[in-house]
């Protein structure tokens, strides 16, 4: 192993340490990372100049000595931008260094009828008037992640297969790289569901909880699995597509070419269609169409209108057969319902936390409770800037260069 090698890995670990232990002093992270202080010192200076860690003052530490001064992380120089793509809108979200917000945009875009060329110009635009944004100027940019409602080679950055978006084989990340201003800024694609429950794990309502799903609530539906307080990918990358799972062999057809699966019983299209079938148009939903149909079947359920209400109750129902079939398999703590669920859970929880109850086969559902997600439809953006942010952490992203001083 060479020394800039070793000098990386190192790089890494003290980063990881500061992010843990902040405020603290280079002893303090001598004494963790078991590094002697002379290299310790070595490598905070050389971690400054990236503009990944900052000092913030005198330590108050009781130890004898000439006291330290503090280190943390600096929020300050960098951003990690998350990119959700969905049948209906992009979501963007930007985080600094200890991923707290910077910006969030929620655009309506028609993906499903633009295509994958026009939808790859479009979220490199997006990408591109982020970066040149008020909000993240003076800033270094260490990734962009995109999320995508399908089967994801995380690899190479390829969707494998998105049904609701009628793509096959797009090689997103390559084709989307080639448009932004640094070909050699790292991209990375993952699942939808898989980042929503990573935001979740990070960010949510229930952060920290090592054994948790989180479905999302769009047209499709996806779960993504926090299992140990690690994502569940399985052989291939593609765990979790419980949305093409039949339920009822009768059930209507889905975008996928079966009947009855889960997300043609309870993905917002069906439920929509049931609940204010007057204000449907007979064709595929664009963005505005599902915006405003959310908007007005929630309105009516409120005011007790009985289609709407029923609809939603049967889509709890079969919410609930499907958390159920989670709940046997990898006994979750929380199932999180997202997306446009959210605003519809007062009447999806009820039936849905019911037959989740009576379909589990272990005693109290296995300790399992099902809520409603508290980060929108920016979660898997929101996700997947945290995922650029940590995987620069675990040095799996290149470090930024040293920045040259004014003067």
């Amino acid at each position: 192993m060479s020394f800039q090698t070793v000098r990386e890995t190192n790089l890494g670990v003290v980063l990881r340490t500061v992010r843990a232990m902040a405020p603290c002093s280079r002893a303090a992270v001598a004494s963790a990372t078991g590094l002697n202080k002379t290299t310790v010192s070595s490598l905070v200076s050389d971690l400054i100049s990236r503009g990944l860690v900052r000092e913030t003052g005198v330590t108050a530490e009781h130890r004898v000595g000439r006291p330290g001064v503090m280190l943390a992380l600096d929020e300050t120089s960098m951003a990690a931008i998350g990119v959700e793509v969905n049948v209906d809108y992009l979501s963007v979200v930007a985080v600094d260094l200890l991923t707290h917000d910077l910006l969030t945009r929620h655009v309506p875009f028609d993906a499903r009828s633009a295509g994958p060329d026009e939808c790859v110009r479009q979220i490199a635009a997006t990408v591109r008037e982020t970066m040149d944004g008020p909000e993240l100027s003076g800033r270094t940019v260490v990734g962009v992640s995109l999320a995508v409602p399908g089967l994801i080679d995380t690899a190479t950055g390829t969707v494998r297969r998105a049904p609701n978006l009628g793509w096959v084989e797009v090689p997103l990340r390559d084709l989307v790289r080639d448009l932004l201003p640094d070909p050699g800024l790292p991209v990375q694609v993952d699942n939808d569901a898989n980042l929503g429950a990573l935001a979740e794990y990070l960010t949510g309502s229930f952060a920290r909880t090592p054994d948790l799903v989180y479905l999302t609530g769009e047209v499709g539906i996806g779960a993504g699995l926090v299992t140990g307080g690690e994502l569940l990918r399985g052989t291939g990358g593609f765990a979790g597509e419980i949305g093409h799972v039949p339920l009822t062999e009768e059930g209507p057809a889905c975008a996928c070419g079966r009947r009855g699966c889960l997300e043609a019983l309870a993905g917002i299209d069906p439920i929509l269609r049931e609940a204010v079938p007057d204000r449907v148009p007979d064709r595929f939903l664009s963005a505005s169409d599902i915006t405003a149909l959310v908007a007005v079947a929630v309105e009516r359920a409120t005011a007790g209108d009985a289609t709407a209400v029923d609809a939603f109750e049967r889509a709890g129902t079969w919410l609930g057969r499907g958390v159920a079939m989670l709940a046997n398999v990898v006994n979750p703590r929380v199932v999180v319902l997202g997306g446009y669920f959210v605003p519809m859970g007062p009447w999806l929880l009820p039936n849905c936390r019911a037959t989740a109850s009576a379909d589990v086969f272990a005693p109290d559902a296995g300790g399992c409770r099902v809520e409603l997600s508290s980060l929108g439809l920016s979660a898997a953006a929101r996700g997947g800037a945290a995922a650029m942010v940590h995987a620069l952490d675990a040095g799996l992203l290149p470090l930024p260069a040293p920045r040259v001083r004014a003067g």
